[in-house]
């Protein structure tokens, strides 16, 4: 088993998309990682020698990319910021709702919840 930045890697898949199971890596950035470490995109995680994951792990500290959970730390404290500040994308932080403009006459199912049905008025 493939440990990387604290994130187990999942066995049989290619390990381009591997490493996008990492917070903060994609697709386009796991490509360049593996590219950097000189390794094959068709060899799957299970395949990796010892001497690959080194090169994998030594790939992932020259980008000097913010990733886990030094990543999730500054998206939380951004979002806190925008709380305390009292600014609209706070209040809508705050609300669960969406944040960028989105209408929620209709859809907005996955930022709202399921749906609760009201009961309709009596005569």
């Amino acid at each position: 088993m493939v440990r990387l930045v604290g994130v187990d890697l999942p066995r049989n898949k290619r390990i381009a998309y591997a490493l996008t199971y990492i917070h903060g890596i994609g697709l386009a950035t796991a490509k360049q990682i593996i590219e950097n470490a000189h390794i094959s995109a068709e060899v799957r995680t299970n395949d990796l020698t010892t001497e690959q994951t080194i090169a994998l792990r030594e790939a992932l500290e020259t980008l000097e990319l913010k990733l886990e959970g030094d990543l999730r730390r500054f998206n939380g404290l951004n979002i806190k910021r925008l709380n305390e500040i009292n600014c609209h994308r706070g209040k809508r932080h705050r609300a669960s709702l969406p944040v960028r403009g989105q209408r929620t006459r209709t859809n907005a199912r996955a930022r709202r919840g399921s749906k609760k049905t009201v009961t309709g008025k009596k005569k």
